[in-house]
């Protein structure tokens, strides 16, 4: 410690304050301009190296992903077969169907905080070596004489297999999501419906447990798929497409097949087991797993351990094929809408409502807010019921007779007593 003579001057005990803390050196020497030049210049080096440290973090975290894969995530090579790999997602190219047969990749619990966005920079994958698919197989840009262009179509999106979102916390992972490598057609109503409604499920699951998960996605390819003749490469079509997801920390796996076109039914009634669409495109997927542990999870489904807290409670619209003939499910029902005749709806009552002016409303299969078909029992009604609609039908699966109407979107039926319900199940 240093202790100041009491008969030091002033500019002394500031000269000895200078050695002890060059910050009041620098408030005495140096005029304001100076200092703030002197500041900024800290915090761009400071900001370079936070570049630089975040840069290594994200090559790290690159490596992580690819070894990950290539210990669980990538299914078994065929013959013949190689694999290319990109930051953070593998894939095999299907040269006669100019698209991935799978592409694999893993989905970080980095993509709560990432917010990098949509970058659309679409361009060929260098690193197929017979050339993947380009712009021109999808539609044609024609340049016109005030320097914008015509856009000729061919009917499909080009559809992501591993979704540009599950990178958002990379600027260099969301941009490779954008390769044709990583493109396959798929119908508009399909890829912006069901198909992105399954891909944000499978994110949020991850938001919701905080753990990274394997996931193998494609188009099924077979002989025989129609192509898009008007693109330059004829691409394949595919009929249908796959999703299988891992969680191997809990010891989770699910499969998804959906059809390439508007899919009417909700999200998890594509759900089925891995062994299924193995079957189906003949690909091994997680074969480096032990085989008991392969075996365990890829022959069981069990959807309630995918869903979020607002889907508990919600159940699959039954099966068309085993309803009476004239009988319908809760998906159904939205195609009687407005054509005033009588049909009977069959579902499971999941969420009832007692509203405040005494009506009672019921909704079949899924709960409020998604709920898929509303049954309406006005306050003047409820007394043509001999127990409480809301109480005794809650769980119960019934079928419910009426004209079916538009309320907001939802399918509705308003009913007038109870020989109006028909309860399958006690």
């Amino acid at each position: 410690m240093i202790i100041f003579d009491k008969n030091l001057r002033l500019y002394e005990i500031i000269s000895y304050s200078a050695i002890i803390n060059n910050n009041t050196f620098l408030c005495f020497s140096q005029n304001p301009d100076e200092q703030i030049k002197k500041l900024e210049l800290e915090l761009v080096l400071l900001h370079k190296k936070e570049d630089s440290l975040l840069s290594k973090i994200e090559g790290f975290k690159f490596q992580k992903i690819r070894n990950d894969l290539n210990e669980i995530g990538l299914p078994k090579l065929l013959p013949g077969e190689a694999v290319i790999h990109h930051a953070a997602y593998s894939l095999v190219y299907a040269e006669p169907y100019e698209q991935a047969k799978w592409v694999a990749h893993i989905i970080l619990p980095d993509v709560v905080r990432g917010n990098e966005g949509r970058t659309n920079d679409f361009r060929p994958d260098s690193s197929i070596k017979t050339g993947s698919a380009v712009e021109s197989d999808y539609f044609l840009r024609i340049p016109l004489t005030d320097s914008t262009f015509k856009y000729d179509g061919f009917g499909y999106d080009r559809g992501h297999l591993a979704p540009s979102a599950d990178f958002r916390y990379s600027k260099k992972a969301l941009s490779e999501s954008y390769l044709y490598s990583n493109m396959s057609p798929q119908k508009a109503a399909f890829n912006r419906g069901r198909w992105s409604e399954l891909e944000d499920a499978v994110r949020q699951y991850v938001v919701r447990n905080k753990t990274q998960l394997y996931v193998v996605t494609g188009g099924v390819l077979k002989e025989g798929l129609q192509k898009i003749e008007r693109g330059i490469n004829k691409v394949a079509i595919p009929e249908q497409y796959f999703k299988v997801v891992l969680d191997h920390v809990n010891k989770r796996a699910i499969g998804f097949l959906m059809p390439n076109k508007d899919c009417e039914y909700p999200v998890m009634n594509y759900a089925c087991t891995i062994d299924s669409i193995e079957a189906l495109t003949g690909i091994d997927f997680f074969a480096n797993l032990p085989d008991a542990e392969e075996n365990k999870l890829e022959s069981a489904v069990d959807i309630n351990k995918w869903i979020g807290e607002r889907e508990l409670g919600d159940v699959l619209p039954l099966r068309a094929d085993s309803l009476p003939r004239n009988t319908f499910n809760t998906v159904q029902a939205q195609y009687y809408i407005g054509k005033n005749e009588n049909i009977k709806v069959c579902g499971t009552v999941v969420s009832t409502k007692l509203s405040s002016k005494g009506n009672i409303f019921l909704n079949l299969d899924k709960k409020f807010p998604k709920q898929i078909f509303s049954v309406s029992i006005f306050k003047d009604k409820v007394s043509n019921f001999s127990y409480k609609p809301d109480v005794f039908l809650f769980g119960k699966t019934v079928c419910i007779t009426g004209k079916v109407t538009n309320f907001n979107g939802t399918p509705t039926m308003n009913i007038e007593s109870e020989k109006f319900i028909e309860i399958l199940e006690e």
